[in-house]
């Protein structure tokens, strides 16, 4: 999502269709996940309570998708270098490709807050409006010349929307009128947050492995002394820099940085790549199991025990991917999530686009939503979640895909 346009490849001829394919994958899964009715599928593929010691499905697909994020990163970064962009412009590009995700984040999380009467619009409009005006402005139009003008047009249209869509909203209650809010930053502001952290840290200290790996362990380090209160000194600046702070988004996606790096330092050598993030996914799932010992496993309060199983968990699927489609070259099977793979940001918001104009049409489609058939809840869910990278695909095929 930080970087779905860029090829990601090895050496300069190879493509690595299993980061494509892990991609969509867990984009996929969320999807699915994100779609249960909870209260009619089984507790092990939706979210535990922020104070059970545990998780489910749901609870990796992020952080499965955050180091998934960290991989791209070494291999965009060292591209853009390659083709004579200087370290500003880089970090520019990086600025503003966070601004964007933080920006789309925090207007999401606040789609469930609109006031219907104070905004002067009815929330599920109102939402659908601010995605129209984000594939608006960041659609990646085809390179036609004799277009230029209109696709011009089309962005500015949309900011001009957006900007609009923003002065209205309105939440809260007539004497309480409340505004956005930045709150958690939505998924995609973490993401925004994750990516920030690591390709800022990639750009300074550039391919020096033991040097990320050092601020892998501060951001890890950072996340142990959030959980124990070490750190609410720094409560006055968390509303902005708390994720920053916190530590485990970004310690989460420079792990897929370090996997992304190593992959680049072997290239085609798995017989040397695979041993060395399997025996790094089996430490990372000893010491979460480990740290459960004073810290609980919980994916609301980011604790480290979490996230270190997390990343272990990651690293192993990855490893099996890797092999069995790169190494063994058996990748038909994973066709279906390479279209989610390559528009993973297109793939995230179309469901949601589905959802509010559903809602704002007053149709009810969504029947498998039930309690009383697991069976059916979990089906339909799964043939939602495969209909939307199918949207999506659709989608890719008119020009329509999402580049920050």
């Amino acid at each position: 999502m930080a970087d779905e346009s860029k090829t990601i490849t090895g050496n300069k001829t190879s493509r690595i269709l299993s980061v494509d394919i892990m991609r969509g994958l867990t984009l996929f899964l969320m999807l699915f996940v994100n779609d249960l009715y909870e209260p009619g599928v089984p507790s092990w593929l939706v979210h535990t309570p922020a104070d059970y010691d545990g998780m489910g499905l749901a609870d990796w697909v992020f952080p499965g998708f955050l180091f998934m994020v960290g991989i791209s990163i070494p291999f965009a970064i060292t591209s853009r270098l390659s083709k004579g962009k200087n370290r500003q412009e880089i970090f520019t590009h990086i600025l503003v490709r966070t601004f964007s995700l933080l920006l789309i984040g925090v207007l999401m999380l606040n789609m469930g807050s609109v006031n219907s009467t104070l905004t002067g619009m009815n929330h599920y409009w109102w939402s659908i409006l601010v995605f129209v005006f984000i594939f608006l402005i960041w659609n990646r139009y085809p390179d036609l010349p004799q277009h230029k003008k209109l696709y011009a047009g089309l962005k500015l249209l949309g900011v001009v929307g957006l900007v609009v869509m923003v002065i209205i909203f309105r939440s809260g209650e007539p004497g309480h009128i409340g505004w956005l809010r930045t709150g958690w930053w939505g998924i995609l502001g973490l993401i925004g947050w994750g990516y920030f952290a690591a390709g800022t840290s990639f750009l300074l200290v550039g391919e020096r492995l033991w040097a990320n790996t050092l601020i892998f362990l501060f951001f890890f380090v950072l996340n142990v002394l959030s959980q124990v209160g070490v750190l609410e000194f720094l409560n006055p600046v968390k509303p902005l820099l708390g994720i920053l702070i916190q530590g485990n988004v970004p310690f989460i996606v420079m792990a897929g940085l370090l996997t992304g790096m190593l992959m680049k330092k072997y290239g085609t050598h798995y017989r040397k790549l695979l041993p060395v993030i399997i025996s790094a996914g089996l430490l990372f799932l000893v010491t979460g199991f480990v740290l459960r010992n004073r810290f609980i496993i919980s994916k609301i309060y980011a604790t480290p025990s979490w996230g270190m199983l997390c990343n272990g968990i990651s690293l192993l699927v990855f490893s099996a991917l890797y092999y069995l489609v790169d190494v063994q070259k058996k990748s038909r099977w994973g066709s279906i999530f390479l279209p989610a793979g390559q528009n993973s940001l297109t793939t995230y918001l179309a469901p949601d686009i589905l959802y509010f104009l559903v809602g704002g049409l007053g149709f009810h489609i969504f029947f498998y939503k039930q309690d009383y058939s697991a069976l059916l809840a979990v089906g339909g869910s799964l043939l939602w979640a495969l209909s939307m990278v199918g949207f999506t695909a659709l989608l890719s095929k008119i020009n329509i895909r999402l580049k920050l």
